[in-house]
């Protein structure tokens, strides 16, 4: 689910997969790798996303599935990827906008 909310906050902020790779100091490689869900986001790069677009740590750490209890989890995460539904018909609708 975090890889997810990271591809939707770089394409809400209309950044390609190149640019934010430059603004973040990583490579184009492992953001595309992020955001596909192929590498784990790590504390370090939580922090670089939450820093880098103003947002607050702990929110981006409620889309991580790294969460301990079963109930809790399946709670979170059904309502993660349903907020994550709604920003990327949001998105949708502003791509036709333009």
């Amino acid at each position: 689910m975090i890889n997810r909310a990271l591809r939707l906050i770089r394409q809400m902020h209309d950044l390609q997969q190149v640019e934010l790779a430059e603004k973040l100091n990583i490579s184009k490689t492992y953001i595309i790798e992020l955001e596909s869900g192929k590498k784990p986001a790590d504390s370090i790069i939580i922090e670089k996303y939450a820093t880098h677009f103003n947002i607050p740590t702990s929110t981006l750490i409620f889309f991580s599935e790294s969460l301990t209890n079963k109930k809790s989890s399946r709670f979170k995460t059904a309502f993660g990827n349903k907020t994550l539904d709604a920003f990327e018909r949001i998105l949708g609708n502003e791509k036709k906008k333009k």
